[in-house]
């Protein structure tokens, strides 16, 4: 598995972040009141706001819904590789690294035994790049 594979799960959690940050705006233009009474007659009609945002708020709910399940599949695909390593340190690493979104300060930290962020940085792409 190379860099890019592990890397798909912390790009899918990105990508739903900004899916549910898009969905809350969504929401509030739809729900909010922002009504001017003038005593005048518009001739523009009747504005149906939540009509105009609903089908595109069903159609990011979905999109997030499936982008969940994917991730759900991607942490389990991530697992399953990392827990074939036969390094118990490199396992680790990967773990910290590509399932809980470490930096590789925090893995460094999180490890102790003197390694630095460029020393647990190296094992990583050493190993990826060797398997």
């Amino acid at each position: 598995m190379n860099k890019k594979e592990l890397s798909q799960l912390y790009y899918l959690n990105r990508e739903i972040e900004e899916q549910q940050r898009r969905l809350r705006e969504l929401e509030s233009l739809a729900t909010s009141c922002n009504c001017r009474i003038t005593g005048m007659p518009h001739g523009s009609g009747v504005n149906d706001r939540i009509g105009n945002y609903i089908a595109e708020i069903l159609d990011l709910k979905e999109l997030i819904d499936l982008n969940i399940r994917k991730c759900f599949y991607e942490l389990n695909r991530l697992n399953r590789y990392i827990q074939t390593i036969e390094d118990c340190q490199i396992r680790q690493i990967l773990s910290l690294r590509y399932i809980n979104g470490f930096n590789w300060r925090q893995i460094a930290y999180s490890l102790g035994g003197n390694n630095t962020e460029d020393s647990v940085k190296k094992m990583a792409y050493r190993f990826i790049a060797k398997n």
